[in-house]
């Protein structure tokens, strides 16, 4: 389950004596330079004007009006439902005196980051095909290369599913780079990709001279055949292709013997849809790698189907794998790696270790030498339920770290139900006693089985914040779970190519008179000492429903908001932004970090879903986020010191 490239003692010696002794250490000289602040990825910057002392007068202080509003009114065909965004998911980039973003239609543009005022914009029109395969106009934001003279900003996505770049000096296109500035990405994947199943939603990755895309793929059955998800790299000057990793092994390639039956050929999907992250010190690249199509039956793909649902560990000059380890073997949860991989150097039991952690969906952290994949505490393959699915042959055993402990409620009983007043347990024990499920990675059935976490978590790619200092790792979940249940397709379903044996009821989550099947809290924080793994604190983050009708007149404490929590740290604070859910608006809550003590929420103007920044500038901290959806106006807020 668990390869790495063979290498001897010496060699591993030399290799550690000759990397930087350079910490991960987050946004510098603050600026944030990527999406998460700096290439491993830690939503940490050493930042601390913003303090306990003076929170109070922190404030919104300007609000950015997305260019895509002025491109709606110039272009009547956008009006159209077709053209709706999906969430302003975008993360802001700080470099030198600008602020850079992408747009959920695909432009690129400069803010002026004391004022809000939009300097210039790059439209490269990847919008005029219509709308992108999957979730639509959505964009995480852009890649930044410089040599330390020529500048580029890296955007991927649209319907064409395009690879642009941009010049901020010359504000346009970088017609050097492919053909006129953009790089066509269904091309060099594989022989059966159109264009309607094909695109890409997170921010590219810049490693030394080579930018990387993955890709966001439907692993739904909706259609039969969909293409591979495999990860590529192009000449950040040239456009031109460098090199490709199969996610899907091809016949000769390690791995592809996990593809039972030569399931391989004809597989699909197993993406990097999220976020990836870059030691540039050792010239790896993290992977983290998503599901197999479909997702929730593999009958047509026996074997533990490599690699999906694993971390994978890549040289970034050359593409070829360096270890990996497999977190979910045949996966039928959907439990892909949700988060950017956070690159952290920890010193356990008087060890140095330059370490990877992985949020994942199903509650575990999984944390391995990010040199060796190796992990730092072990990791056990335990037990697990197998399928009475005809056709499918599930993994004996699954990994279980050993530490640090699970950070949600994982798999179902009575003693985790929803205990409030007895009418909301009896009721939900009865949902709970008439479907299939139990403990963790109980497998999908035709009778339906209650999966617990959820296809969304769990942890998701909101990811985790790293404090350096304290070596302290937090990370926001949320209570999420499935009713999944595998039936027959029939005449009316609409499957292309071969039909699947089993495809999924869809998304179904049983409530208890609205409210969740568990015990609270629903949306957590919990605070881990990366020393020793073991958990400082987990609090509720946000009310929650303790103002829903069935339970308003307990005068119940703050039971969590179950929506996402998009975490970044600071020399002083933490700060959360987090999505509004059915009974809270969203907010942007600070926090002790050393204690969980909530200090302030301040609520936002509209939805938020999106990584917040922080940074510095003429002498102020900002803080800023993205809001806005497909019902509201995509904006950008930047809070400061009144």
């Amino acid at each position: 389950m668990h390869s790495t490239r063979s290498t001897t003692l010496m060699a591993v010696i030399v290799l550690t004596m000759t990397i930087s002794a350079g910490a991960q250490r987050g946004a510098w000289n603050g600026e944030w330079r990527s999406h998460g602040g700096d290439d491993g990825h830690i939503q940490y910057a050493a930042l601390d004007q913003v303090n306990e002392d003076n929170l109070e007068d922190l404030d919104i202080v300007w609000r950015w009006s997305s260019v895509d509003m002025e491109l709606r009114q110039r272009h009547d065909e956008l009006q159209a439902p077709s053209a709706r965004v999906f969430f302003h998911e975008v993360t802001p980039l700080k470099i030198g005196d600008g602020l850079y973003v992408s747009t959920s239609l695909g432009q690129i543009a400069e803010i002026d980051p004391g004022t809000g005022e939009t300097r210039w914009s790059v439209d490269p029109e990847v919008w005029r095909t219509g709308r992108p395969a999957n979730l639509g106009f959505l964009s995480k934001g852009l890649a930044y290369w410089t040599d330390g003279d020529a500048e580029r900003l890296f955007y991927a996505g649209g319907a064409e599913a395009t690879l642009v770049s941009v010049d901020p000096a010359r504000r346009a296109l970088d017609t050097d780079f492919g053909d006129g500035g953009k790089v066509d990405l269904t091309r060099n994947l594989g022989a059966h990709v159109a264009r309607d199943t094909y695109t890409l939603t997170s921010a590219p990755l810049v490693a030394g001279d080579v930018v990387i895309v993955g890709s966001s793929i439907r692993d739904t059955p909706l259609v039969g055949e969909n293409p591979p998800g495999h990860v590529r790299a192009y000449d950040v000057r040239s456009g031109e292709l460098r090199w490709t990793f199969n996610t899907i092994p091809n016949e000769s390639d390690y791995g592809s013997q996990t593809w039972e039956a030569e399931s391989w050929r004809d597989a699909g999907a197993v993406n990097v849809w999220t976020l990836m992250s870059v030691d540039p010190d050792l010239g790896y690249v993290y992977l983290p790698v998503g599901s197999e199509a479909h997702n929730w039956y593999g009958g047509h793909r026996p074997g533990d189907n490599l690699f999906a649902q694993s971390l994978v560990c890549i040289d970034a000059a050359t593409g070829e794998r360096v270890w990996h380890f497999q977190l979910v073997h045949h996966g039928l949860w959907d439990w892909d790696p949700p988060a950017a991989p956070t690159l952290i150097d920890i010193e356990v039991a008087g060890q140095q270790i330059k370490a990877v952690a992985q949020v994942t969906k199903q509650g575990f952290l999984f944390v391995l030498d990010r040199i060796t994949g190796e992990p730092v505490w072990p990791i056990e393959e335990r037990p697990v339920p197998q399928s009475t699915v005809p056709g499918e042959v599930t993994s004996a055993t699954q990994p279980f770290p050993t530490r640090p402990a699970p950070f949600e409620w994982q798999g179902i009983s009575e003693d985790i139900l929803i205990d409030f007043t007895p009418e909301l347990h009896a009721e939900a024990l009865r949902i709970m006693r008439e479907q299939d499920g139990g403990q963790l990675y109980s497998p999908p059935s035709e009778t339906g089985t209650i999966v617990n976490p959820g296809w969304a978590g769990g942890g998701n790619w909101t990811g985790a914040s790293f404090d350096p200092d304290t070596q302290v790792l937090y990370v926001p979940s949320f209570t999420d779970w499935n009713l999944v249940q595998l039936r027959r397709p029939g005449t009316d379903d609409d499957l292309s190519g071969e039909p699947f044996d089993y495809v999924w009821n869809g998304d179904n989550t049983p409530r208890v008179q609205g409210l969740p099947l568990f015990k609270p809290p629903y949306g957590r924080i919990t605070a881990i000492d990366m020393r020793t793994g073991e958990h400082r604190w987990q609090i509720a983050n946000g009310d929650g429903p303790r103002q829903a009708e069935p339970i308003k007149h307990l005068n119940l404490p703050p039971l969590g908001t179950n929506a996402m929590n998009f975490p970044i740290s600071t020399k002083t604070l933490l700060f959360t932004a987090t999505g509004r859910d059915a009974w809270n608006p969203p907010l942007l809550n600070v926090y002790n970090k050393r204690t969980g003590e909530l200090l302030r929420a301040i609520e936002l103007p509209s939805a938020v879903r999106a990584l917040p920044m922080t940074y510095m500038h003429e002498d102020a901290q900002y803080v800023v986020v993205a809001i806005g959806s497909g019902r509201e106006p995509d904006e950008i807020v930047a809070l400061a010191l009144r």
